[in-house]
């Protein structure tokens, strides 16, 4: 069960375990009390439903506290521990609310930067968006920042750690004579009063800063057609440096400033269309590659918590492999993946100093663990795990299951076989991921986890348009919602079943958004291959998506460019569109369909699932329609997570089994 507090995975459980200073391996934590248990068992839906325990705890500039997003009650809320703190001692912060917590920053020691995502209803539809405030480390004495003026902001720039109580932080604001501009403010953290220091345009896209205070840069972004204009503020005055495609979700993609704070660090392409870090001189505007791996698009940028400068990058292979630039933290990472084999670990947060360090640490079957290393004296406390309930023997062994679609093109996928049985003749669920511009790698995933402990093999193919294997891969799914995207899904079920691990009749196709969409087009497509299909918000009316989109951002925004780009456009491309719109082809689906939404989701409208069950219903097949009235696309409470997995796991028995 729940406990409010991290009593039994407090910093006071101290396990004991020597660490190391970044030139030293560190010594990984060894589990104590009862052995493993070796025989699979059936955890309450709870333990994989519920929401994580704790998310990427933050140290404060000090290292004497952090803060994490919390489940408590089911709702993410922001709690603050201060280390060492007697066992059984309760954090404070700002407990569960209406809204939703997205992301909490440390500005001083005794004041952060809480984000919300606020849901209101108007007028049947909900319009989500985001709000931020100051708090102190109690969870007490907020005040808005721009508290007196009618604007608000979630971007912190700079902390600028020399001033004692002024970060600096965007915002748009009226412009004269009409507009909005989006310009740069000091802004004091104790009172919410803003002083803009820099003047942007209509046009203005993104502000860059040092680390100490000062301007370095900002994004300039034109219409027709989009272009990105990077430019550079020096001696006064703002110099281009260059221009970049825009268009269809692309641009100058500027991260931060490199470690010496010389260059613009942007994401780019190399020559062999891998995409990863380029580096753009401040003076003279040209580029230079910063870091590429010749076989993995880079996933993440990683930064100083404290300067924001560019200090290594992040890639997947199968797992996420971290390099940094940055010697001190490159011979910590070292460290740490010396400490544990097999797994991955890196530093999450530091405080200012280094000597204290936040770990995350998790394995194929080992759910993401967080430790607290203070290298100044060698002690590694495990302060909390994400799904405590959880235990290597419940879940299912992952794996690479690579094969190659109809056309010849490589496919990487994962399989996960439930534990304790034979990877033989299995009820299997297909679990497209969403996206599509995303991917799946090996590690704990809380539905596949789920559907493996319950006694289903679980594919997960990155399917042509996935991220992280380059340009080409990733374009090669550009406009092929339902065409080459959707056989990549079918060339690996079919893999499966020639393998001799899926039992032909028994395989059901589940997923959320894009998934969602993929599992009821495989339905229609292919509806000889599935013995039932369930979704998650997805998406069903491809030309009514995007009619909705243009209708949400403008029809010539950058976010419909994009869409434009990856699915189709709405009137060029209409016929390919309805071919390949599940919810005007209900009449081919024959298997049973689970429809799930969540009420409040403004990123795939539920007008969508609920289209899809008419049409279901209409053409006299068998459909069942579940709407979540309090959460969004994402699945934000424990509550829509639990009775997503208790109403699949029955639809999963009543149609293939266990």
């Amino acid at each position: 069960m729940f406990r409010s507090s991290f009593a039994a995975v407090s910093l006071a459980l101290l396990l004991s375990a020597p660490a190391a200073a970044a030139d030293q391996p560190v010594a990984a934590p060894q589990p104590s009390g009862a052995t493993l248990q070796t025989q699979p068992y059936h955890p309450a839906i709870s333990a994989f439903g519920r929401l994580p325990l704790s998310v990427e705890p933050q140290l404060s500039p000090d290292g004497t506290q952090f803060a994490t997003i919390q489940d408590v009650n089911g709702r993410p809320a922001m709690l603050v521990y201060t280390v060492g703190a007697p066992p059984g001692t309760k954090p404070k912060g700002v407990g569960p609310t209406t809204d939703f917590v997205r992301r909490i920053k440390w500005l001083r020691n005794d004041r952060l930067l809480i984000t919300l995502e606020h849901d209101q209803q108007y007028i049947g539809e909900a319009e989500n968006f985001f709000v931020s405030v100051f708090s102190d480390a109690n969870g007490e004495n907020f005040k808005f920042p721009f508290a007196n003026s009618p604007t608000n902001s979630n971007t912190v720039v700079d902390l600028d750690l020399d001033d004692p109580s002024r970060v600096l932080m965007p915002a748009l604001m009226p412009m004269w004579p009409h507009g909005m501009a989006y310009s740069l403010f000091r802004v004091d953290v104790y009172s919410g009063a803003a002083q803009r220091i820099a003047d942007g345009t209509d046009r203005t896209s993104q502000w860059i800063s040092d680390g100490k205070g000062t301007v370095a840069g900002r994004v300039e972004r034109t219409r027709d057609p989009f272009t990105d204009h990077l430019e550079s503020f020096q001696d006064g005055s703002w110099k281009e440096l260059g221009a970049y495609d825009a268009s269809g979700g692309r641009g100058a993609n500027v991260v931060g400033l490199d470690l010496g704070g010389s260059a613009f660090v942007r994401f780019a392409s190399d020559r062999s269309g891998m995409n990863g870090l380029a580096a753009t001189d401040r003076s003279t505007g040209r580029d230079s590659p910063l870091y590429f791996n010749s076989t993995y698009d880079v996933d993440d940028a990683l930064e100083d918590p404290w300067t924001g400068r560019v200090i290594g990058a992040s890639f997947i292979d199968d797992r996420e492999q971290y390099t940094y630039f940055d010697p001190a933290m490159e011979a910590l990472q070292r460290g740490l993946e010396a400490a544990f084999p097999g797994r991955s670990a890196h530093a999450v947060s530091w405080d200012l100093a280094k000597d204290k360090v936040i770990v995350a640490v998790a394995g194929a079957r080992q759910p993401l663990s967080y430790y607290y290393l203070d290298r100044t004296t060698h002690q590694a406390t495990r302060i909390a795990s994400t799904y405590p309930e959880l235990r290597e023997a419940d879940l299912g062994e992952m794996r690479p299951y690579p094969y190659k679609a109809r056309d010849g093109l490589d496919i990487p996928a994962y399989l996960t076989l439930p534990p304790g049985k034979d990877a033989k003749n299995l009820p299997t669920v297909i679990l497209p991921h969403g996206g599509p511009e995303a991917r799946d790698e090996i590690g704990f995933d809380w539905m596949a986890a789920f559907f493996a402990n319950r006694g289903y093999a679980v594919l997960q193919p990155n399917f042509r348009g996935s991220t992280g294997y380059g340009v080409k891969f990733l374009e090669a799914g550009f406009g092929q919602w339902g065409l080459q995207m959707q056989d990549d899904v079918t060339d690996g079920v079919r893999k499966l079943i020639a393998d001799g691990i899926a039992d032909p009749k028994r395989i059901c196709i589940v997923g959320g958004s894009y998934g969602g969409y993929a599992a009821l087009e495989g339905a229609a497509s292919t509806p000889d291959l599935y013995a039932c299909a369930a979704s998650w918000a997805g998406v069903f009316d491809l030309r009514k998506f995007l009619r909705t989109g243009a209708r949400d951002y403008g029809k010539y925004s950058w976010m419909i460019s994009t869409w434009t780009r990856y699915i189709g456009d709405r009137y060029d491309d209409s016929e390919k569109l309805d071919a390949a719109s599940p919810a005007l082809h209900a009449d081919k689906i024959r298997c049973p369909v689970l429809l799930m939404h969540g009420a409040g989701d403004t990123t795939v409208r539920v007008d969508q699932s609920e289209e899809m069950n008419d049409a279901l219903k209409d053409a006299h097949k068998n459909v069942s329609f579940v709407k979540i009235d309090a959460d969004t696309h994402y699945m934000e409470l424990a509550d829509t997570r639990i009775r997503f997995l208790t109403e699949t796991e029955k639809f999963l028995k009543a149609n293939i089994g266990d």
